[in-house]
């Protein structure tokens, strides 16, 4: 069974209340009628009624709920509650008005911190920044986590690697240039992300252009660095580096290249050293390999919501659905 086959069963067996704020697009209304239908989520859309009524054209909503935020009687506690959290970086109750009513990721963050949905999936249309800024500034991050990173689950053809072809691939999405304590916080949250979408054991490869002191240079240092950090602090996490990617990943070659190591030649969490390093390599991988991407994936934010690619297909949206509503369970 392929891997978002698996993670479908598993949504419906314990059915979440998934957010999909971005009823100005057509993808956002195909992808609903796919959810409803496959039994994967219960769906809320926000949205005007002129703005249903021009993108849903052929699609069966009808068991979705809808929500216009003009006529909710949720809106005036949202505008206060808004206007609370964000008087201090001088919001008024005006600006909070015309957030929650222009901007439906407010209003889909404000359900999911209500406890009124359980996860948003949003960005079909809209940038990671406009997905993830309400995020921060309303849900908030995850206790114990200091920053908020994106990751792929990437699915290869070639299931001798990784976990039965399965990897995560971070950070992928998000942040350029990582610290070394920041990117020790990105390989522990991949780990996290890992165990819990795939459900195996996660090893861990800090990616380099170097193996074990094969180069010297600032970078390599970095990478260095932040595996320490994560062997200190998360003294239980199967953890290894700096390697490179075919030490990570190939037994033979992590076998010559870094002996001894408990995770070179098994990795299934690949963690890049930045954003060019780690966006390059998962549209190789995708592209060149023909793996299945799924992501960009949010972790670190206290409740599950997730970005979309704005080339995403209504698939794409089915499948990241799915995967935010089993991140939604337990």
């Amino acid at each position: 069974m392929a891997f978002i086959d698996k993670i479908k069963e598993k949504a419906r067996s314990d059915k979440k209340k998934i957010v999909l704020p971005e009823s100005m697009d057509v993808r956002t209304y195909e992808a609903a009628q796919e959810i409803l239908k496959e039994g994967i989520a219960d769906i809320v859309i926000i949205g005007t009624q002129p703005q249903i009524n021009e993108n849903n054209k052929g699609f069966d909503i009808s068991k979705a709920e809808i929500i216009n935020p003009f006529e909710s009687d949720k809106l005036e506690s949202y505008i206060n509650e808004l206007y609370e959290l964000r008087k201090n970086k001088g919001m008024s109750p005006d600006e909070a008005k015309r957030l929650l009513t222009t901007d439906y990721m407010y209003f889909a963050c404000m359900m999911l911190k209500n406890n009124e949905a359980d996860g948003i999936v949003s960005g079909a249309c809209h940038s990671t920044a406009n997905t993830i800024l309400p995020c921060l500034q309303i849900i908030k991050t995850k206790p114990g986590t200091k920053i908020v990173s994106a990751f792929f689950i990437m699915e290869l053809p070639d299931k001798s690697l990784g976990e039965d072809g399965l990897f995560v691939y971070g950070d992928c999405g998000l942040n350029q240039n990582p610290n070394p304590d920041e990117l020790a916080e990105i390989a522990a949250s991949s780990a996290e992300s890992f165990k819990k979408l795939v459900g195996a054991e996660p090893y861990v490869a800090m990616l380099s252009y170097s193996t074990k002191g094969s180069a010297k240079h600032p970078d390599v240092e970095k990478v260095v660095n932040a595996t320490n950090i994560v062997k200190e602090k998360y003294k239980d996490l199967k953890v290894d580096g700096e390697l490179q990617l075919d030490a990570a990943v190939i037994p033979e070659i992590g076998a010559s290249k870094a002996p001894g190591s408990g995770v070179a030649g098994k990795a299934n969490v690949l963690i890049f050293p930045d954003l060019d390093a780690g966006n390059i390599g998962y549209k190789l991988t995708e592209r060149m390999a023909k793996a299945n991407a799924y992501g960009p994936l949010l972790q670190g934010i206290a409740k599950p919501a997730n970005d979309l690619s704005r080339g995403c297909s209504a698939k794409d949206i089915v499948g990241v659905a799915a995967i935010t509503a089993v991140q939604a369970q337990g």
